[in-house]
């Protein structure tokens, strides 16, 4: 209790200290200056002790936007984002000009000679043959332009190496016929007809041969007796004919 009667003659007495002397209507604000009492103080007046804060006032109205700052510096590059699906195909465009011609291709390989290899012959009988194992003699002449037959001996010579196909059509009468095709001194090929009394009958025989250069073919009668019924005349025909299919190119 004593401990706040003297807080209270304390702050009385700061107060009389702090406060203008009694009857004095003004207030020096500087040397040779006075300033009158605020208005409604009393002479003697006392300043009371003063009161708790106020609360805070209402937030203002927002000022006005301030200019724009200096541009910034550019930032970073940012991450890859992950791939788009792909779009839809457009439409094609116009069809450009023509470009220039290109560079000449390189020089092509030698073909094959435009040369044709020729050899080829058909020849007949002109009378019956009576002599068995020796070549036959067609003298009647169909074809043989390249001469490589020689109606001489009866043999085809081989000029160009390649594959030959030969065939002959004997007309059969009076008597069996055994003919043989001949390469180079060997039978190739063996054709049998038996007559038949009072009938004319045909035997026939074709084959295919590849012969080299001065090969040579022919046709004769083999064995031994009565096997040369080969016949010809103005209305029946014996025939030997022989030509080249393939030239080698090696």
């Amino acid at each position: 209790m004593k401990i706040g009667l003297r807080m209270l003659l304390l702050r009385a007495v700061l107060l009389l200290l702090v406060l203008p002397a009694h009857g004095q209507d003004s207030v020096a604000e500087g040397p040779g200056v006075l300033l009158p009492l605020p208005k409604g103080a009393c002479p003697g007046w006392m300043a009371g002790i003063p009161g708790h804060p106020g609360h805070n006032g209402t937030p203002g109205r927002d000022g006005r936007d301030g200019t724009p700052g200096e541009k910034g510096e550019k930032g970073d590059p940012g991450l890859v984002g992950p791939k788009g699906d792909t779009g839809e195909t457009g439409i094609t465009g116009v069809e450009g000009p023509r470009g220039f011609p290109g560079t000449p291709g390189r020089k092509g390989e030698p073909g094959e000679s435009a040369y044709v290899h020729r050899s080829a012959f058909s020849v007949g009988l002109e009378s019956r043959i009576t002599v068995p194992n020796v070549p036959i003699r067609f003298t009647k002449i169909f074809y043989n332009l390249q001469n490589h037959y020689d109606g001489t001996t009866g043999k085809f010579h081989c000029n160009i190496p390649g594959l030959y196909y030969f065939s002959y059509h004997i007309t059969v009468y009076l008597k069996d016929v055994k003919v043989s095709l001949y390469k180079k001194d060997k039978a190739m090929l063996f054709t049998y007809d038996q007559y038949q009394e009072k009938n004319v009958d045909q035997a026939s025989g074709s084959v295919l041969l590849h012969l080299e250069v001065g090969d040579q073919v022919w046709l004769q009668v083999y064995g031994d007796g009565d096997s040369y019924g080969i016949y010809a005349d103005n209305v029946n025909d014996s025939t030997f004919t022989g030509f080249l299919l393939y030239h080698d190119t090696n």
